[in-house]
């Protein structure tokens, strides 16, 4: 990785519509590569994932910032959590709280045995030195607390958080019902779906899926890969529960999670 050259910005910002920044580590693979969105409100700004935490964010993003900010891992996987701790007001579920209290790198899957960060993945430095050997999770303590059913009041707007394990158990969506948006984080997006990880349960992501079914959706915003509208969302449901159900009745999936 010695020979490498470190990159210019490690961070790139696309201005999806008014109010809505997605921002992307371009320098990194991007199987990996997470979506991490910057939500202006009224009177609080959210920003949803953070990234690697390889590079600060929160210097990167300071011009677009004029109110309060909360900063939310939509999981506690690496490439969400990362730079959660560069931030003051920090908001996660409570499945996950400890994880990201403690930097529990084997949740957040960043450990060297579970091989998911690779010198590889690293198409140009973010500093000069940066090895993989030496990258971790960084503890930090939530300020906030997140359960199903909580609502982020921006002023204009407002998200209800959604509990939507699976992948992992505290993946969260935030949901507007007012435009039928869906910032989705890695329960659902256009790609291969990760759903035999240590932390992963199918049939609690298949309980999940059901409950997104009867969600009315217009617009997904996903943790990772691009956009996409209501149609995709709902094929992407049914192929996945077409694949992963199993015989029987509803009521297996609640026992097999008991």
């Amino acid at each position: 990785m010695s020979t490498q050259i470190v990159c210019e910005s490690w961070f790139s910002t696309r201005l999806v519509q008014e109010g809505l920044y997605l921002i992307t580590e371009p320098h990194y693979y991007w199987y990996n590569r997470a979506n991490l969105w910057l939500i202006k409100g009224q009177t609080q700004d959210l920003l949803i994932d953070t990234g690697l935490g390889v590079s600060s964010l929160r210097h990167y993003i300071a011009a677009l910032i004029d109110k309060p900010l909360l900063a939310i891992a939509s999981h506690i996987h690496f490439d969400h959590s990362g730079g959660m701790h560069e931030f003051e007001q920090r908001a996660i579920h409570a499945a996950e709280a400890e994880a990201l209290r403690q930097g529990n790198d084997y949740e957040a899957l960043c450990t060297p045995e579970q091989g998911w960060v690779q010198p590889e993945h690293f198409e140009q430095l973010p500093y000069a030195g940066f090895t993989v050997e030496t990258y971790t999770l960084q503890a930090t303590e939530p300020t906030q607390i997140l359960q199903a059913g909580d609502v982020l009041d921006l002023g204009d707007r407002a998200l209800e958080v959604l509990h939507l394990p699976g992948h992992s158990p505290g993946c969260i969506g935030l949901y507007d019902a007012r435009s039928q948006e869906l910032f989705s984080g890695d329960v659902i997006y256009d790609g291969e779906l990760l759903d035999e990880l240590h932390c992963s349960h199918i049939p609690t992501y298949i309980t999940s899926y059901e409950r997104l079914q009867k969600l009315p959706i217009e617009t997904v915003y996903p943790g990772h890969y691009p956009i996409f509208g209501r149609e995709r969302y709902h094929q992407i449901l049914q192929e996945y529960l077409d694949r992963r159900r199993l015989p029987g009745c509803p009521s297996d999936y609640l026992k097999k999670m008991e």
